[in-house]
């Protein structure tokens, strides 16, 4: 037991074995990526049938889902995913993309989110060292890549992921994480109501929404991680590459003017940037004003 203690001081062994978790918890991302949604549909579904005093549609038809049931399947052909099937990373490169039963393929999107998973938990453990910081840091890389996934195919940004994530940056920070307790809060009270704020005035002079309030929840998540002295730089570069990548949509894609973009991948990237080299930055963008 002591020598597998001082082993995890080693930083380098403490970041392999960061990498290989990271991996590992890029495989069950991937399932609450494509459940979570789901999940909320049926909740909503379940909802609305009660408020209108009706029987839920479909119900005791459709078989139980949660984030462990039921196994993981081939959306081709049914083929339950063995254990041997489901290693990160490894078994996607045996069966070279394909499913083992039917043969179709299997979206390279699976495991490149494993190796995002394990490569940025592997770059947190070795920028933070052995420690409390490099814990947290991961935990919440894991829950940016699932938000920004989820908001990419669905335009939704779970409650479930963005509040547990605000209350988690606040507790850090009351026992020493990244900022002071100060500046946590504010920086969650600012995070909510610069968007809040954009969003009502885009409405008042547009009459349309311009985003949802999972970016809010997010930027106040971000802000109670970091504190409000990061939200400037947070904000100017979720906007910068959202621009840049909606105008080459436009130009590039024919992606249509009034075809919405998500805005929580890049309040994500955004995020991950501020943690690595957000103070940096800052001081940079000080020393040239």
């Amino acid at each position: 037991m002591t020598a597998a203690l001082a082993g995890f001081s080693d930083p380098a062994f403490f970041a392999f074995c960061c990498g290989i978790l990271g991996l590992l918890v890029g495989s069950f991302l991937n399932v609450v990526i494509h459940r979570l949604p789901l999940m909320m549909e049926r909740d909503w579904r379940a909802q609305c049938a009660e408020l209108h005093g009706e029987a839920t549609a479909d119900a005791g038809e459709e078989p139980p889902l949660s984030l462990s049931r039921p196994r993981s399947r081939c959306p081709h052909c049914g083929h339950a995913i063995s254990a041997l099937e489901n290693i990160p990373l490894l078994s996607w490169l045996v069966l070279r993309g394909r499913c083992s039963a039917c043969r179709a393929p299997i979206s390279i999107r699976y495991p490149l989110v494993e190796v995002a998973s394990g490569a940025l938990s592997l770059l947190a453990a070795l920028h933070f060292g052995p420690g409390l910081a490099a814990f947290a840091a991961i935990g919440l890389i894991w829950c940016l890549l699932a938000l920004a996934l989820i908001d990419l195919d669905t335009q939704l940004l779970p409650d479930s992921i963005t509040l547990p994530l605000l209350w988690g940056g606040l507790l850090f920070n009351l026992i020493g994480g990244f900022t002071d307790l100060r500046s946590a809060v504010i920086g969650a009270i600012a995070g909510y109501l610069a968007l809040w704020s954009v969003y009502w005035a885009f409405k008042l002079a547009t009459g349309k929404e311009g985003m949802g309030y999972g970016d809010f929840k997010l930027l106040a998540a971000l802000g109670a991680w970091f504190g409000w002295l990061l939200l400037p730089l947070i904000i100017l570069l979720s906007s910068a590459v959202g621009a840049t990548v909606g105008i080459a949509l436009i130009v590039f894609a024919r992606h249509r003017r009034e075809t919405p973009i998500p805005f929580g991948p890049y309040l994500a990237a955004a995020g991950l940037i501020a943690l690595f080299w957000g103070k940096e930055l800052t001081q940079l963008w000080l020393r040239l004003l």
